[in-house]
């Protein structure tokens, strides 16, 4: 019985540590990854690529689209506009086309190249995945394509009033679904920015709340994305946008507290619209503004106007990333610039580890993202830049994809996706 009893322990120690890498994988759910912070957990990942090397598999999308792809198991799922019709596909790992669906009718671009309404990413759970576009339509399917439930927010919540297109992705947490509506023209007879929850699998509203502010002009329309801040005391989601960053209680959409000095009244900017989302990490919300207002480090635990509040800012820095949005990991910000210049901070007390460094000098549209020790930054023009994660700055590579993205990666089982104009990359060691 003994040796019996050894051998099966050394039979299933083996097996374990045979199966561990597989293990070790993580699923890519919605914009932002597992936690919503720009962060894998993946080892052994690539650093260096190109169109041809490193490549295991592109397929061509029938349309351009800024969302971020997620992943799933074997899914991948990604949209793209096809003319007037914004499309859902669903993609295996082997980079075949399983199924794609109409979510809804009427594309529009934003300044040629700079978006369109296939923008918000979708969101899944494994079982079910949801895609919201630009105009208003959203929709339910299983992972064989059925639909579930499909409707336009605009006939349920009123005409979206934005410049440059609903671009806000929604965040998916448990068994809701919680979305920004921050736009309108100044008439609060006929514009109202809200706050809503709904239930995944009915779409049905659970709760919705007016989000008031002062803003004015272009300030009133948001591009960026909630987030949901937890920790072991205190978890909430937060609103970005008209001045703005503000917490909700997740049951109820009550209103937290709420911070401005995103656009200082001294010297108020009418067009400094956010686009960049807030990050977490425990004990820290890095709030980004625009052009050439602050980025704030708050404290999670206010109440109330925390605006002039020494107690619970923790720091501020004098210049924020426009699009893309920070990352925070091991104690460092990471902040890509719109020119590819990257600084890093401490996470503390907002002290420069280095400043302003030059990566490529192109628009640089899509988030920064954490992996196995290193930063990826992804520029308009299709270059991608590695650099090592710490307090020094080092280039570990730069990877020419030759083909045009602004949508973030995604990183799962060992492989980073790539939403191109054009096409999907799956990218992995050979």
């Amino acid at each position: 019985m003994r040796i019996f009893s050894l051998i099966s322990t050394a039979t299933i120690c083996w097996v374990l540590s045979v199966a561990l890498p597989s293990a070790q994988a993580e699923n890519w759910p919605q914009w932002r990854g597992p936690k919503l912070d720009n962060i894998s957990h993946e080892t052994d990942l690539p650093i260096s690529w190109s169109s041809t090397e490193n490549v295991a598999w592109k397929i061509p999308m029938p349309g351009p689209g800024g969302a971020s792809p997620v992943v799933w198991d074997d899914r991948i799922f990604v949209t793209a506009a096809a003319g007037d019709d914004l499309l859902l596909m669903c993609i295996n790992t082997d980079g075949k086309e399983l199924w794609r669906k109409v979510v809804g009718q009427g594309n529009k671009t934003a300044r040629t190249d700079e978006g369109n309404s296939a923008s918000p990413s979708p969101c899944t759970d494994g079982k079910h995945v949801w895609s919201y576009m630009g105009n208003g339509a959203i929709g339910c399917y299983d992972f064989d394509g059925n639909e579930i439930w499909n409707f336009n927010m605009q006939d349920r919540y009123g005409r979206f009033d934005i410049q440059f297109g609903m671009t806000s992705t929604p965040v998916l947490d448990g068994d809701r679904l919680y979305f920004q509506l921050i736009h309108g023209d100044g008439d609060a007879a006929t514009q109202e920015a809200l706050v809503v929850c709904l239930d995944k699998l009915t779409g049905k509203e659970i709760w919705k709340q007016p989000r008031p502010s002062e803003a004015v002009a272009e300030n009133e329309h948001a591009y960026a994305s909630p987030t949901i801040y937890r920790d072991d005391e205190r978890e909430f989601l937060l609103t970005h946008g008209a001045d703005l960053i503000v917490a909700h209680d997740l049951d109820t959409g009550k209103e937290i507290w709420r911070s401005g000095g995103l656009n200082p009244p001294d010297r108020y900017d009418r067009t400094l619209r956010l686009v960049a989302s807030p990050t977490t990490a425990e004990g820290i919300i890095v709030a980004p503004s625009a052009k050439r207002s602050p980025l704030l480090a708050l404290r999670p635990d206010g109440t109330g106007d925390i605006t002039d509040s020494k107690t619970y800012r923790l720091w501020q820095h004098e210049k924020t990333p426009d699009v893309p949005t920070p990352v925070v990991y091991d104690g460092i910000v990471y902040l890509c610039m719109e020119n590819g210049n990257l600084t890093t901070l401490d996470a503390k007390t907002g002290e420069t580890f280095y400043k302003q460094k030059r990566t490529h000098r192109q628009r640089h549209r899509a988030s920064p993202i954490y992996a196995d020790g290193h930063i990826y930054l992804t520029a308009r023009d299709g270059r991608i830049t590695v650099v090592k994660a710490g307090p020094e700055f080092e280039v570990v590579s730069v990877n020419e994809m030759k083909d045009s993205l602004a949508a973030s990666p995604a990183i799962s089982n060992g492989t980073i996706y790539l939403r191109t104009f054009d096409n999907l990359w799956a990218i992995r060691k050979e």
